[in-house]
């Protein structure tokens, strides 16, 4: 299991997967009933919750006859603290743009009086 950012980024890397996620967000479901809500087969459904649980986004238990997965959210909030350090880098580059643009518009002012 790869459960660490890497895992996890390469986990919600894809559209389907994070679709599945919001899914999971709800309620645990079986392949069947996650298969039922998109375009691919359950093979391919099958496929991406691997790579979820390889990340550590998901588990999986047998209920009876059926398989069911559903979110473990841990590795989430990881991976969102992880990227919330590079907040800061994007505070100073939008405050560097804010000045930018006040510095522009004043000029604009001072050229059309």
């Amino acid at each position: 299991m790869n459960t660490g950012p890497q895992g996890v980024f390469r986990a919600l890397a894809d559209p389907t997967r994070r679709e599945i996620l919001v899914h999971l967000s709800n309620e645990s479901l079986a392949i069947a009933d996650i298969a039922s809500r998109f375009d691919i087969t359950r093979t391919a459904i099958n496929k991406h919750l691997a790579i979820l649980e390889e990340g550590g986004l998901i588990k999986r238990e047998v209920i009876g006859r059926e398989r069911r997965s559903s979110l473990e959210p841990g590795p989430l909030k990881s991976a969102f603290e992880w990227l919330g350090y590079f907040d800061q880098f994007w505070d100073g580059k939008l405050s560097d743009l804010q000045k930018e643009i006040a510095k522009e518009m004043q000029e604009e002012k001072g050229r059309k009086k």
